[in-house]
This record gives C-alpha cells, sequence and structure tokens, in this order.
C-alpha cells in the first residue's frame, strides 16, 4: 500500500494508543509496533482503565527500541511530581528509548471518583506540578513548597533532563498555565477552528511570560473509510466524554447540546452511543477516504497544530495496519 510523502517540520504526524472499548486490551502493543514498522517516530501512551501507563510505555519500548514514547497524559491530581519523575526515569533506563511526558487535569470521575483525590485548585497544581517534575527530570534535589504541591528531599539517581513535558489544555485558565509552563501543548477531540484560537492564545501568553510558544499537538480519531463496525466504535467512545467538564461545553458550542445534557442526566453510554451522528464525528475527527482524511489533516496543521495525533479505529483494522500504512509520516 502507498504512503504519503514525507511531512513537513511542523507538520508531523504521530500515533495514539486508542484504548478502544470493544477491543483487546493487548491490542495497544501491536498498534505500537505496527505504527513503528510503518515509519511513525512517536507514540502517545495515555491511561484509562487498561494497563499502568508506564509499565505499557516499558513493554512497548523493549518491542520498538527507535520509538519516541510520549507518555500521558497523567492526571496530576493522582499522581505526584516524584511519582511521574520515577515512572519516566524508570521507563527511558529499562528501554532506551526517549521518554517524554504529557499531563493533565483528568476528571473529577476519575480523580475524585476512581482515586478519592481532591479536584480543586487545577491550573495552580498544574504550574508547580511542572516545576517540580522539570528540577526533578533534571536530576535536582526536591526542595519545593508550593500551594498545593510540596516535596523535599527526593532526587533522581537516572536522571532525564531531555523529556519533554506536554500539557492538556482545556479551558481558557488551563491553556494559559500550559502556555507559561509547558514544552508542548496538547489538545483532545476539538476542531481545526478551536485549534486556531487556542494556538493564538498561547502564542500571546507565551511571549507575554517572556518564553517561546509551545508546540501544539492535537489527538484525532482517525477511521479510513469505515463501515458500520467503525461508526459504532467511534460513537461509543465520543459518548465517553459527552459529560466531563470542558468536553461538554465544546460539543454544545458545536451544536450538540442535547446529548451533553442527556449525558449529564445519567443517560447510559450505549444509549447515547447510538443517538452520535456522524456530523459529530467528522467535527472532531479526520473520517472518510485518504483524500479526505489528508485534507482534514491538513486543515489542523493549517490552523496551528504542529501534530497531528493520529487515534487510529480498529474495529475493522486491526492493530491499525491500514492507517498506519496509509498515513505513515514519512515513505518506509
Amino acid at each position: 500500500m502507498a504512503t504519503v510523502t514525507e511531512t513537513q517540520p511542523g507538520r508531523e504526524r504521530s500515533i495514539v494508543l486508542p484504548y478502544w472499548l470493544d477491543r483487546p486490551a493487548e491490542e495497544a502493543v501491536d498498534i505500537a509496533v505496527t505504527a513503528a514498522r510503518a515509519g511513525f517516530d512517536r507514540l502517545w501512551i495515555g491511561e484509562m482503565a487498561t494497563f499502568d501507563a508506564f509499565a505499557l510505555a516499558t513493554a512497548i519500548g523493549l518491542r520498538a527500541p527507535r520509538l519516541q514514547l510520549r507518555v500521558g497524559p497523567i492526571a496530576i491530581g493522582v499522581r505526584s511530581p516524584v511519582a511521574i519523575a520515577l515512572g519516566v526515569s524508570s521507563v527511558a533506563t529499562l528501554t532506551g528509548n526517549r521518554v517524554d511526558v504529557a499531563l493533565g487535569a483528568s476528571s473529577p470521575a476519575i480523580v475524585s471518583g476512581w482515586h478519592d483525590r481532591p479536584w480543586q485548585s487545577l491550573a495552580r497544581r498544574m504550574r508547580e506540578t511542572v516545576t517540580v517534575l522539570r528540577a526533578l527530570l533534571a536530576g535536582e534535589r526536591a526542595d519545593f513548597d508550593g500551594t498545593v504541591v510540596r516535596t523535599h528531599g527526593f532526587r533522581l539517581q537516572c536522571p532525564v533532563p531531555a523529556a519533554a513535558i506536554t500539557v492538556a489544555a482545556f479551558g481558557p485558565v488551563m491553556t494559559r498555565a500550559a502556555a507559561e509552563v509547558a514544552d508542548e501543548v496538547v489538545l483532545n477531540l476539538v476542531t481545526p477552528e478551536h485549534v486556531a484560537a487556542v494556538r493564538a492564545t498561547i502564542d500571546a501568553a507565551a511571549r507575554a511570560a517572556g518564553r517561546r510558544p509551545p508546540r501544539l499537538a492535537v489527538w484525532l480519531p482517525v477511521a479510513l473509510d469505515p463501515g458500520p463496525a467503525t461508526r459504532r466504535q467511534l460513537a461509543s467512545q465520543i459518548a465517553v466524554y459527552l459529560r466531563p467538564p470542558g468536553y461538554g461545553e465544546m460539543f454544545t458550542a458545536l451544536g450538540f447540546g442535547a446529548l451533553v445534557e442527556q449525558a449529564r442526566m445519567g443517560r447510559p453510554r450505549n444509549e447515547l452511543a447510538e443517538d452520535v451522528p456522524r456530523e459529530l464525528l467528522a467535527a472532531v475527527g479526520a473520517i472518510g477516504s485518504v483524500a479526505e482524511i489528508e485534507a482534514r489533516l491538513g486543515a489542523y496543521h493549517d490552523a496551528g497544530a504542529d501534530d497531528a495525533a493520529l487515534v487510529p479505529a480498529t474495529a475493522e483494522d486491526p492493530e491499525a495496519r491500514r492507517i498506519s500504512a496509509t498515513l505513515s509520516p514519512r515513505p518506509t
């Protein structure tokens, strides 16, 4: 199968492990290996209800030794800066791969519901977490008393000073915080218009803080010539995001407020998925033929995204073999 021409600097592509609810958990490793063989250089490894992200990253790194691993977004309300630094150092040391880390606020359901941790002071916690984490990864001994983050005495035995820190941003307050402290900002399930607005915000905020604007990445569900099973898979996953803060407001602004209201009133996910229209899937993803997907990725890059991070649908494309081969960022 033919691959696309090599991508230009600032118009990069990467792969995101999708964690579809209807697929075997172990497929994550196969997707990573397939992507690496197809020519992708960078892989995002998030964390849901299957694997610990750092453990999975280690397993992948041992199978794909040249793949750059970006672990996260890791919920800052669940793991301390020391725990995150240990995770990054462990993966980098055990695999030899380049390892970066992404941080996020996550959601009340995960932070408070799953982990019994407070969901508060999010932007302040993010700023303080990044400050401490950057020092720890550089090999410095922890000595920090912030408003919500405090740690003393710890030092990594195996520092990772080259590790970049990405911040997942949703909403103006967290976006400004990310612009002021992160190496990269990542967005999920957004339109090109939203990307353009965030690009302008982070550029202005970073310059006001006297620093170079961070890179901008965007996660996009991608489905090549989707059939009914793939559309069901995408709709089921979108239904998960109708309720959380930030996502629901964005979907409402796109004209899907009725679905958001139903989700927040407790309508079951499987019922919501049946009513997720194709228009909503297309608004926040890249779906269709190769030409349609290429045009859509171009729209996100034109809006200011440095990295179009592909979340591959696998219901009819096991291990994302077709997507990886067809949308490879460079010929293999």
